[in-house]
């Protein structure tokens, strides 16, 4: 029996609990909470009675700590905002819960993201005999099992990793996002960086690319990011030379962004409006429609996964490790798009391997510092299944 709490009701948020529903031998006791009361309790009577729903507001410690102790959870999911990470950590910390989350800490003024806020709560976990799961989504999350993967069972050394992601999907918007708007932009705008030859290497946002061949998919032109996997990769796998996260755009979207950025709407400076102080990202994120009401109409599919070489066996070797998702075969499944679902289902997952006894190690904890095979096996059973390719 396990009594576990989501805070977070959005599109991955609702894939995470009703793919928790669908294992009540594992999550025997589910609580849902938002900040929303509607929002959580829709999903809660979609969940026909297997969840309990709350209302939270996450930004504040001490609410945290009353819904802790009011469910008595023994892990605490995050599927809120980045901003949130910290306060429900620290709740989680004071009340000796385990904790994981799905995207690192960022801070609601500025656009940077980064682990180091969460690392440095590493010894409190672990003087709470606690772990905190950090980045246990698809990318991050999958891709860090992937790059572990390939380390114990494909490579002797492994000397360069692309994170390579694409959605060659389709859906009747001219301009969405395919999660939150406003955490989906910030990290979109914000300057290149990767890791090559021991030192970080920044670029303009979005001014290099090239093509990919995404498997199942083809040749699509791809745009090198910052990734916050890349941060824990160089941290736990020091032979890398090097590192680069790539994504995939369509000219619309990009055309699109471009126009918005001209007029000042993805700033998070506040404004003043009628007397009012708003912030143009956030105002922008409510007239853009909601990842969670893209499924029905999107067509296509997510390619995600890893192009890693290396030596093995005193031979260079090249393999890409990816998982392919469609986006109707997840509406029809959870009436989610395969987005949400690529980083909610590796989060169940997840909280099965914490709760199960299968990952446990106290302090704060990246997906890339334990056993992959019990995760990435997982994954398989529960509709993200993987393949890998020799490139050689």
């Amino acid at each position: 029996m396990s009594t576990v709490l989501l805070i977070g009701t959005g599109a991955a948020g609702a894939v995470v609990t009703q793919k928790m529903a669908q294992l009540p031998n594992i999550f025997s006791r589910i609580h849902i909470a938002n900040r929303s009361w509607e929002k959580c309790q829709r999903l809660a009577e979609q969940c026909k009675g297997a969840v309990t729903p709350h209302q939270v507001n996450a930004d504040y410690d001490h609410e945290v700590v009353s819904l802790i102790e009011k469910t008595q959870a023994e892990l605490v999911i995050n599927m809120a905002l980045p901003y949130q990470d910290l306060s429900i950590m620290r709740a989680c910390i004071q009340t000796q819960t385990h904790y994981l989350d799905t995207a690192n800490y960022e801070p609601k003024e500025e656009a940077k993201f980064s682990y180091s806020w969460q690392w440095d709560l590493d010894q409190a976990f672990k003087s709470a005999h606690c772990m905190a799961l950090l980045g246990c989504g698809f990318d991050p999350g999958v891709t860090n099992a992937f790059c572990a993967y390939a380390k114990q069972h494909l490579f002797d050394e492994i000397e360069t990793i692309d994170i390579v992601d694409c959605n060659d999907g389709a859906h009747e918007h001219p301009f969405a996002t395919n999660f939150n708007p406003e955490i989906n932009i910030r990290e979109i705008t914000q300057r290149g960086r990767y890791y090559a030859n021991g030192k970080w290497i920044e670029t303009e946002p979005l001014s290099e690319s090239k093509e990919i061949d995404f498997p199942q998919i083809g040749s699509r032109k791809a745009y090198l990011m910052y990734h916050e996997e890349l941060e824990s990769l160089v941290k736990h796998l020091p032979e890398i030379k090097r590192i680069r996260f790539w994504m995939t755009f369509s000219e619309t979207y990009l055309n699109h962004l471009k126009v918005l950025q001209n007029v000042n709407m993805t700033s998070i400076e506040p404004i003043m409006y009628d007397g009012k102080e708003i912030v143009p990202l956030q105002f922008l994120k409510e007239v853009l429609p909601s990842p969670a009401s893209l499924g029905q109409s999107y067509q296509g599919k997510t390619c995600i996964g890893c192009i890693i070489k290396g030596r093995q066996n005193g031979r260079d070797k090249q393999i890409v490790i990816y998982n392919i998702c469609d986006h109707q075969n997840a509406f029809q499944e959870l009436n989610a798009q395969a987005v949400s679902y690529t980083t909610g289902v590796p989060a169940m997952v997840g909280a099965k391997q914490v709760l199960t006894g299968a990952w446990m190690q106290h302090g704060t904890v990246n997906i890339e510092q334990l056993d992959p095979m019990p995760f990435l096996k997982d994954l398989a059973n529960h509709g993200l299944p993987w393949h890998v390719e020799d490139q050689s």
